[in-house]
């Protein structure tokens, strides 16, 4: 079979940002992750084997000079330093373990060292997606021209109604090929029309920014509080994670994702220094205009001007979401888009993959003789990642009900 992933920068953009974070602050942590269908969908027979010949073949994906001179013009907030971990940096089979029941359900589990590991996710869910589609013979039919009118037209309706937006849907595209139409032809319809109330502003994949010359898009996931959670705890684990990110990045890459641990936990730990520090914060769960009321009365609750701070909406969205928040949001904040497999798997009859990998246990460093786990919950209970007994323990910790 052909390799799915044959550059190093298809990937998104956070991955490499929290990477450099770690190496800088916990080179020495290890973790595991767990692959999790929420669909508990059936893979075909022999997807097991298959996705070990495609994590293997990764092992001969490197970065090449034009993707670091891309990164070094776009992302001048990274230290020059990693870029030569970068080059040294080579996948490993070993760190991924891969099992298919008889049933046909998915098991991916990965372990070691957290700079090493935390470049796998992305990749590994992107393959997952188009190894899927191939097996079932549902990407026979993909029609790449369709896809991208599809997206033109997309474009042109968040471009009128003055959304900021970007592309997120690298982990469960349908195929490289989709996203590859999907982001050519927003850019180039976003060129076309400069003067338009919106803006198109990039996406998360590297590898297509630099290919079609946008910025690349993204700062941080949820993986780095929950790792710092499970060596520390979670009470202060957002305050630990905005520490060591302003620590490395100064002041850049200001946007947080704040939901790790629900509205409140952040709250606390949101002090006025970090508030004023950092530009803004993404919602990723909950109620978007509830969590909004939330994120506005904080600002104003530390004498800070919401309209003055982004504000980036990611949860489930689609074209008639983002335009409803746009109305509802403008004015009180700065809004803008991620927006992921409604802009990279919306194809008449396929399904998108509701798939994740989320890192569930985690030891300081190599020499610690036991893990300790940890979890996600996030405003929304079905987003609740994490063993059910971690999970309770983390709701006792931080008095949710």
């Amino acid at each position: 079979m052909r390799r799915i992933i044959n550059h190093f920068t298809d990937d998104d953009l956070y991955k490499f940002t929290m990477c450099c974070a770690v190496i800088d602050n916990y080179p020495r942590t290890q973790v595991r992750y767990s692959f999790i269908d929420r669909a508990h969908s059936v893979y075909p027979p022999g997807f097991a084997e298959a996705l070990r010949e495609q994590i293997a073949m990764l092992e001969s994906v490197v970065i090449t000079q034009e993707e670091i001179d891309f990164m070094k013009r776009k992302c001048s907030y990274i230290p020059h330093w990693f870029y030569s971990y970068l080059k040294g940096f080579r996948y490993d089979r070993r760190r991924v373990a891969v099992e298919q029941d008889a049933d046909g359900h998915l098991s991916v589990e990965f372990e070691g060292p957290w700079a090493e590991t935390i470049l796998l996710e992305v990749k590994v869910l992107a393959i997952i997606s188009e190894l899927y589609y191939i097996m079932t013979g549902e990407a026979a039919g993909f029609d790449l021209d369709r896809c991208a009118a599809t997206a033109v037209g997309k474009a042109e309706r968040l471009l009128a109604a003055g959304c900021v937006y970007s592309d997120m849907g690298t982990r469960r595209r349908a195929s490289f090929a989709v996203q590859d139409a999907v982001v050519g032809a927003m850019a180039a319809r976003a060129r076309a029309i400069p003067d338009a109330p919106g803006q198109f502003v990039g996406t998360s994949n590297v590898y297509f920014a630099m290919k079609y010359d946008l910025t690349p898009i993204g700062t941080m996931a949820h993986e780095m509080v929950c790792a710092i959670a499970g060596m520390y705890g979670p009470l202060m684990a957002n305050h630990l994670a905005m520490k060591a990110w302003s620590g490395t990045y100064r002041g850049a890459l200001g946007t947080f994702l704040y939901d790790t641990y629900g509205w409140r936990i952040f709250s606390l730990n949101f002090s006025e220094d970090y508030a004023n520090m950092f530009k803004g914060l993404r919602v990723d769960s909950g109620d978007n205009i509830e969590q909004l009321d939330l994120i506005v009365g904080k600002y104003r609750s530390l004498g800070i001007d919401p309209a003055t701070k982004q504000v980036i909406f990611s949860n489930a969205l689609d074209v008639d979401r983002a335009i409803e928040l746009q109305r509802l949001a403008a004015g009180r904040c700065r809004p803008s888009f991620g927006i992921g497999t409604h802009f990279t798997c919306d194809l008449p009859g396929v399904q998108p993959r509701n798939i994740v990998i989320k890192l569930v246990d985690v030891k300081i460093t190599e020499s610690w003789p036991f893990y300790s786990s940890t979890c996600k919950l996030s405003e929304d209970h079905g987003k609740y990642t994490g063993d059910p007994a971690t999970v309770r323990r983390f709701l006792d910790t931080l008095h949710i009900g």
